[in-house]
């Protein structure tokens, strides 16, 4: 049988401070984090598909393929699982302040320029009305980049949309430290993106 397990960080739980504390990270990775994987995995379980030869995105992108009995577990815990393993890999200590590459000329030319990128994919994370996550994703159906919301965790390919770059707006990933300051969290956050994983995802696609 084939189990998820929690990914490894590339970095300390006390290395995204100040933006995002310690406490927060560990609490995020080992305990959130932790019941999306052990919730995926049981989801399998119960449809008989542990060992399902396709990569949850894969999974994801197909859920009508998936039996009606266990669909909205497998998109809710699979979509925790991916997002979650996604929001890791997109930050780093000492973030790089602007993209560079294929993915800053495409900003450019979608959102004018990188501030005002920045400007509209705060407003929408902040737009936000309970729990989700705000995207950059590429839409390859039109070939383009596009900010988007979802709710809960679902996932951007539950809607054939690649996510790039995800910000969990959900508030166990900041209340510890911003409490309702959620303008704050965002503004933080944007200190420890990783544009250099960003763009070579963009550039693997395009």
């Amino acid at each position: 049988m084939v189990f998820y397990q929690l990914p490894k960080l590339s970095y300390g739980y006390d290395e995204l401070e100040p933006f995002i504390d310690a406490e927060t990270m560990k609490i995020h990775h080992t305990k959130h984090h932790q019941s999306y994987v052990d919730g995926l995995n049981k989801s399998l379980i119960e449809i008989s598909a542990e060992s399902h030869p396709k990569y949850i995105s894969a999974i994801l992108s197909e859920l009508t393929s998936i039996p009606e009995s266990g669909r909205s577990a497998i998109n809710f815990f699979g979509g925790g699982f991916e997002n979650h393993r996604l929001f890791w890999e997109t930050m780093i200590p000492n973030g790089d302040k602007i993209p560079g590459g294929t993915l800053e000329d495409q900003i450019d030319v979608y959102f004018d320029n990188f501030d005002n990128f920045k400007k509209i994919f705060s407003e929408t994370a902040l737009s936000i009305q309970g729990s989700g996550w705000c995207w950059l994703v590429f839409n390859a159906l039109y070939h383009k980049i596009e900010i988007i919301t979802t709710s809960n965790q679902d996932s951007p390919w539950t809607l054939n949309k690649t996510p790039l770059l995800g910000l969990d707006m959900w508030e166990h990933a900041y209340y510890l430290k911003y409490q309702n300051k959620k303008p704050d969290y965002v503004d933080a956050w944007w200190n420890v993106v990783n544009w250099d994983y960003v763009g070579n995802r963009f550039s693997e696609l395009s």
